[in-house]
């Protein structure tokens, strides 16, 4: 406890010698006016005791040590983590309706299926810095950046088809993803871009040429996901933003084929994230200043008792 513990205002020890010099001048003379036996009477029951003499002084001198203000720096750190940064995108438009995806249960749709699959996905990720983009005909952060699992679960559960609108600006959910990870600092940054369609060109402002870009100045790899049957998604797109960013194209047709492919996902190279630390300090004159104020008041206490 008292290990690399110092005082803020150390010359105040100085105040001692000012107590010192108080005691040997500064003596009660007052009542030897009116009674000229009290000095006698005192120090035969006050002077010569020493409890009160060591209370007295315990108290001065743990005063002294409170308003010295006794301080310690405190270190707390961040666990360092080791995983990437990801920013999941998912398509809730209107295609993400159908039916059928999940053999199990062929009355969900597509949308439920990969929410219940992603949460799964978001779970074995404790060590990632997780962020989560939706996009419909626009897109917008979800979430952002978070290491906790169950806030972003809570907000996946919540997710609605044609939230974002009905159409599908793919690209422009892919910028928005760079946006979500381009302002960190890890060296490993992920954007798992799943969606069931084409872009529809009429609403999307970004060209594919410009998102991909922007994912290759920030050193993102994406790794995009088409589900539904191979005609249903640009499997072109997709590979072309896959080789260009360093990621790897997937394609899903069922629910089962689409965990096989957050598996592998999962199993991506990890990287240390920097852990943050913080010094405060921590002040521990409460505890001189307890002591002296109960040495004080059994001081006066037991010298009233006597009589002084």
């Amino acid at each position: 406890m008292f290990e690399g513990l110092y005082f803020e205002f150390p010359r105040l020890i100085l105040l001692i010698f000012l107590f010192i010099i108080c005691e040997t001048v500064c003596r009660m003379r007052m009542p030897s006016l009116y009674f000229p036996h009290t000095e006698q009477f005192l120090k035969n029951s006050v002077s010569r005791s020493k409890l009160l003499f060591l209370l007295k002084w315990l108290g001065i001198i743990m005063l002294i040590l409170a308003l010295m203000s006794p301080v310690k720096d405190e270190t707390f750190e961040l666990d360092p983590k080791n995983g990437y940064e990801i920013a999941l995108i998912l398509d809730a438009s209107q295609s993400m309706q159908a039916k059928g995806f999940d053999s199990a249960n062929l009355e969900l749709n597509r949308f439920d299926v990969v929410k219940s699959i992603v949460s799964d996905f978001i779970s074995k990720r404790k060590n990632d810095n997780i962020g989560l983009v939706v996009f419909g005909e626009y897109s917008f952060i979800a979430s952002p950046l978070t290491y906790d699992a169950y806030i972003l679960n809570k907000i996946v559960s919540q997710l609605q088809i044609g939230m974002a609108g009905k159409y599908t600006a793919l690209y422009e959910s892919l910028a928005q993803g760079v946006n979500l990870l381009k302002m960190t600092e890890s060296k490993s940054k992920v954007i798992i871009l799943l969606t069931d369609g084409y872009s529809t060109k009429e609403i999307d402002r970004f060209p594919i040429d410009v998102a991909i870009d922007m994912a290759k100045k920030e050193s993102i790899k994406v790794y995009p996901i088409g589900i539904g049957l191979p005609h249903e998604y640009n499997r072109a797109v997709l590979k072309e933003v896959a080789d260009s960013t360093g990621g790897v194209a997937f394609g899903a047709s069922t629910a089962k084929e689409l965990q096989e492919v957050y598996r592998q996902i999962d199993t991506l190279e990890k990287s240390e994230i920097k852990n943050e630390s913080f010094t405060y300090l921590n002040y521990y004159y409460v505890y001189p200043l307890f002591i002296a104020l109960i040495s004080l008041m059994l001081y006066v206490f037991l010298r009233n008792k006597r009589g002084a």
